[in-house]
């Protein structure tokens, strides 16, 4: 064997193999050895919200060198690697124009072409080097091949060079469970569409009218995010939020999209940590899907202020970058695939989500998918919050 080691790939499929060369680098040496990896030809598989190994017979991994990357850590790494490729997906199905939108439950609960694209990408690319890791996305879209553009196959090497938390070092494929949410915030994504098409059209006329619809347009792509969370024993351990829009106030020709991540032990990346000033209790909350029950429960918390945006990663991200004190939805509909990701992040730096009752989700591969009891998120004194639940809302939803 190589001086610098070798990871050998052993794979077949129902519909026949061909096996191509592909490269692998080493972390430690920054050497790089080759290795064979037998696909079929241009396709790899994933079937419904649960990705399994049905395809491969044998995975297989011969390294020699002591300092090989943790499992986990590799897999935060493709992670995020494939956040950012779903990021260039979203922002490419955008302007097209042609969205390609089915309701799903309801004109609140829809899903894209852009959301189809990116959770096969995402389930994809991950399913072909972790074969044992159970993934579970949102989108219940039928078993089919998927195009070999859509297959991310880097890694992110900052990711790699971090040392791996001691209590995650031996675990193993088949014991991590994956919860992606292709477009969080869908509804602020077709919204953007319609009105900057609108306001396209409207262009000609240089009105008003047009720059504001193009302005409120561009505000809801910030909602917009995508979501790979990553738990071990049902609690969530690493999270990657992508943010395809990020930068649009800088206007044409800036780069668009930033990818955060986190995992417990080692901190959170990719942004600026920072509190609500002065200490106010600002409450950010669903835009679209509130009640009374909802409405209720933030006026209980007695907000300086109340922001109303779409997606649970953009509201975590209010509370990691300070614009919001508390992330309070008192009501069922947020779902694992929502959370794991961004509690994750926010645990990495000290934060805290759990129902409206205290209680922690658990995010294990055969747990129901809803967040029954709500979803109630704080960065600093969390109990606090708790404690200004109301006795009415606690009732309503009984915890799981």
């Amino acid at each position: 064997m190589s001086p610098h080691g070798t990871i050998t790939y052993h794979g077949s499929n129902r519909t026949g193999t061909k096996t191509r060369t592909v490269q692998a680098r080493t972390r430690i040496s920054g050497c790089v050895s080759v290795c064979e990896l037998a696909v079929p030809p241009g396709l790899f598989y994933y079937n419904r919200k649960v990705i399994d190994s049905r395809y491969t017979d044998c995975y297989r991994f011969e390294n020699a060198m002591a300092g090989t990357p943790a499992v986990v850590m590799r897999l935060v790494a493709s992670a995020f690697a494939v956040a950012e490729r779903a990021g260039g997906i979203a922002r490419k199905v955008m302007r097209s124009g042609d969205l390609g939108i089915v309701e799903k439950t309801g004109a609140n609960d829809l899903q894209t072409l852009a959301d189809r694209l990116v959770q096969k990408s995402i389930c994809a690319s991950l399913s072909q080097h972790f074969p044992k890791v159970t993934i579970i996305g949102e989108e219940d879209l039928p078993a089919e091949a998927v195009e070999e553009e859509l297959i991310e196959n880097g890694q992110s090497e900052e990711i790699l060079q971090k040392p791996c938390p001691s209590e995650y070092i031996n675990i193993k494929e088949e014991e991590l469970v994956v919860w992606v949410d292709p477009l969080d915030g869908t509804k602020e994504y077709t919204e953007a569409a319609q009105q900057l098409h609108t306001a396209g059209q409207a262009q000609l006329t240089h009105t008003e009218l047009d720059t504001l619809q193009r302005c409120t347009a561009l505000c809801l792509l910030d909602h917009v995010t995508v979501l790979i969370g990553i738990a071990y024993n049902g609690k969530a351990i690493a999270g990657v939020i992508n943010q395809p829009f990020f930068n649009y106030q800088l206007g044409p020709g800036t780069t668009l999209g930033r990818t955060l991540w986190g995992m417990l032990g080692l901190g959170a990346f990719g942004f600026e940590l920072k509190e609500v000033e002065g200490g106010k209790c600002i409450i950010t909350t669903t835009r679209s899907h509130s009640n009374k029950l909802v409405a209720d429960c933030v006026q209980a918390m007695e907000p300086h202020d109340v922001i109303k945006v779409g997606g649970a990663g953009n509201k975590i991200i209010q509370l990691v970058e300070g614009k919001a004190s508390a992330y309070v939805f008192a009501s069922p509909g947020c779902k694992k695939w929502d959370t794991c990701a961004p509690e994750a992040i926010l645990h990495a730096v000290g934060g805290k989500l759990t129902d409206m009752h205290g209680r922690a989700y658990k995010y294990h591969a055969d747990v129901k998918h809803m967040n029954s009891a709500g979803v109630l998120a704080t960065l600093r004194n969390h109990q606090y919050y708790i404690s200004r639940v109301p006795q009415s809302v606690l009732d309503a939803l009984p915890s799981d």
